[in-house]
């Protein structure tokens, strides 16, 4: 059984608010400097997932990122933390690829990858938040989804999968292949040991290019920033002077009416 996890490097989310900047011009966030990108906190659960299914059901974990090479960081992470095969779709294009596109590269580099049984996302990136690239990979691979799940288990041949609700959750099954996103709900991933992180430093990540997995960009962005900003947060304090309560009730009254809040 081979198990895809589809991963993503982004700005480390402790970076101090302080130390958070952002280019208006080019619309991108700059990474601080001494502060090294992480794997997305949802993703990591994803792998956390999958490797649980591998010492269920040995499974063959495979983990596919794409991105500049620095991304090949993630990576390691994830094989040192137990998954068997790591593939660096090189990212070469001007801009960051939406979700659409992201979403079109890995459907492509899943393609090339081979057989699976189960391709396991987290439910949104730890930077831009969309939320959208698992179902569109599904879409892409003609595929059943199933989103925001808190246990993934294999049972007579068909995934079955806790879906988290508002109130609670929901039990689906569907059969193989299919693709599930993961949420935080499903615990704390397991920390890279010792000898894992000895064997992920030695191993060989395959590389691909756009041209390598066939991936054709023309026409699939569906999205662009208009507008990058730190939002700038203002506080004002009004003191309401009053002999009584009820004139106080009174005056506070008036003034919330003047600012328009009533």
């Amino acid at each position: 059984m081979n198990i895809i996890v589809c991963i993503k490097q982004v700005p480390d989310p402790e970076i101090p608010p302080a130390r958070f900047q952002i280019d208006p011009e080019g619309k991108k966030v700059l990474p601080p400097e001494g502060v090294a990108p992480v794997i997305s906190v949802f993703d990591e659960r994803a792998v956390e997932v999958a490797l649980r299914l591998k010492d269920k059901h040995q499974a063959k974990v495979t983990v596919i990122t794409i991105g500049p090479p620095a991304a090949k960081k993630a990576v390691r992470y994830a094989l040192s933390m137990g998954a068997d095969t790591g593939i660096h779709v090189q990212q070469d294009m001007v801009e960051e690829p939406d979700s659409f596109e992201s979403a079109h590269i890995l459907a492509r580099a899943i393609e090339k990858a081979g057989e699976y049984s189960l391709i396991l996302c987290g439910r949104q990136a730890a930077d831009w938040d969309a939320g959208q690239v698992g179902s569109i990979i599904a879409e892409n691979l003609g595929i059943p989804v199933l989103t925001v799940a808190r246990k993934v288990d294999l049972i007579d041949g068909k995934w079955r999968v806790e879906s988290v609700i508002q109130d609670g959750y929901r039990i689906m099954q569907t059969p193989m292949p299919a693709l599930v996103t993961v949420s935080s709900e499903i615990g704390l991933p397991r920390l890279p040991t010792g000898i894992g992180i000895i064997k992920a430093t030695k191993a060989k990540i395959i590389e691909w290019s756009l041209n390598d997995i066939g991936a054709d960009l023309s026409g699939i962005r569906r999205s662009e920033i208009l507008k990058l900003y730190i939002p700038v947060r203002e506080a004002k304090c009004h003191i309401v002077e009053a002999d009584t309560v009820p004139e106080a009730a009174q005056k506070l009254a008036l003034r919330l009416r003047e600012v328009k809040i009533i």
